[in-house]
């Protein structure tokens, strides 16, 4: 099985990675500067889950992509995702399959119009990872997870092929017949997270000691789980009280990665997080004010960030 792993950053590069280490087929659809820094010193890892160094791993660049993939395993941010289509679009055949590892939904209907939905998969990962300034690739906790899976919910023969791959180099890596219900749960949990952290600019444990802060954490899940219930798909069991169990710990340390991009000045998913929840909620009429106002904050964050 050949995988083409679109980028070598943190998440990319991470779960490439280990399948590399694993002895499977990987290739990294890397820019010029990132393919020269693998060359010299190696895909470097540094985790929990065992440090390792990759010696100059295959890479290629989008204008000498020629070959077609069995695998594409798409980790890119979204305000990329058009950018990275056109990088990766000729390893694409009739029987490639994209696993998106993107946060959100709009993203699966701008892969299905290019591709067709037969060749996307649902996906989606959680770790928490980074590139340190020697641009080695950082695990920050030991958790790790990643699921794919076909959206209809059946398990075909190519899901299961790619499980089998999968499953030998990554801990926490696993097919899911409910694919779908797994991208919107993380979806709630992130959007609540990520609103919620980059609209009081603080953690979870500081907006919980503030005033009427449990109760406004507490409504902006509301608001996001009524939403994804709209949609058909209305979070509970385990997941749902584990989320709630992390948004009312008191003095949690916990943030959202797009409000610490807001302190480093950086991009964020304002439209592909939030904003298309929104648009959802709106045209299944669910009132959503706190939402709004964290929108409209990184809405404005995005303005003064271009100038």
């Amino acid at each position: 099985m050949r995988i083409l792993v679109v980028g070598a950053g943190a998440i990319g590069g991470y779960f490439g990675g280990r399948l590399l280490q694993a002895g499977r087929d990987v290739t990294f659809l890397v820019r010029p500067r990132r393919a020269s820094e693998l060359a010299s010193a190696g895909l470097v890892i540094k985790s929990p889950n065992g440090d390792v160094t990759l010696k100059d791993p295959k890479t290629v660049q989008a204008d000498k992509l020629a070959e077609k993939f069995d695998v594409v395993l798409l980790s890119c941010k979204a305000f990329d995702l058009d950018d990275a289509i056109k990088s990766f679009a000729t390893a694409v055949g009739p029987n490639t399959a994209i696993i998106p590892m993107l946060n959100g939904m709009k993203h699966l209907d701008v892969l299905d119009q290019k591709f067709g939905a037969g060749r996307v998969l649902g996906g989606l990962c959680a770790i928490a990872a980074t590139l340190n300034e020697k641009r080695e690739v950082v695990q920050l906790q030991p958790m790790q997870s990643i699921n794919y899976g076909e959206r209809d919910g059946k398990l075909s023969d190519r899901v299961k092929a790619i499980d089998e791959a999968f499953r030998s180099g990554i801990n926490g890596a696993s097919a899911s017949q409910n694919i779908m219900q797994d991208m919107w749960e993380k979806w709630v949990f992130l959007s609540t997270l990520a609103a919620s952290t980059s609209l009081m600019r603080t953690s979870v444990g500081n907006i919980l000691a503030a005033p009427g802060g449990r109760d406004f954490l507490l409504g902006m899940l509301d608001e996001t789980s009524a939403i994804a219930a709209a949609s058909g798909y209305a979070p509970g069991g385990p997941f749902f009280e584990r989320v709630k169990g992390n948004l009312t710990t008191e003095g949690s340390p916990m943030t959202a990665s797009m409000f610490r991009d807001i302190k480093a000045g950086l991009p964020v998913e304002a439209d592909h997080v939030i904003g298309d929840l929104i648009a959802r909620g709106d045209a299944a009429k669910v009132p959503v004010p706190k939402l709004r106002i964290a929108y409209t904050h990184l809405k404005a964050y995005e303005k003064q960030r271009m100038g």
